[in-house]
């Protein structure tokens, strides 16, 4: 996700109170990604593919398994914070922007909001 920088740059004291999801291909974790309920909202963090591994499908997967688990969570509603030049692939599971932008460590970032009933 951020592999230039220390563990602890993604690291949050909140971790503790999420769901953490992973898919291994072999013994190898190719793709991560953690998620937050509270009350009837979701959001899901730390979303990251080994950067040899994007483009097969598996981040895919591991989204699909995440938006299905935020509902089965009794989330409504399901957020994130996209980096701007990925809007594109959250737009393929029906996540929208919404005029929240901001910008971390110099990236882009768009606030995404998808309506999970």
């Amino acid at each position: 996700m951020w592999p230039d920088k220390d563990l602890s740059f993604v690291q949050l004291e909140e971790d503790v109170d999420g769901h953490h999801f992973g898919l291994y291909v072999g013994n190898v974790l190719v793709t991560v990604i953690s998620l937050f309920v509270e009350d009837n909202r979701a959001q899901f963090r730390k979303f990251a593919t080994l950067r040899q591994e994007q483009g097969k499908g598996y981040g895919s997967k591991l989204l699909e398994f995440t938006l299905q688990e935020a509902q089965r969570r009794g989330a409504v509603t399901v957020w994130c914070n996209a980096r701007a030049s990925k809007v594109a692939f959250y737009r393929k599971f029906g996540l929208q922007p919404t005029d929240s932008v901001f910008r971390k460590a110099g990236v882009d970032y768009v606030i995404l909001e998808k309506a999970l009933i």
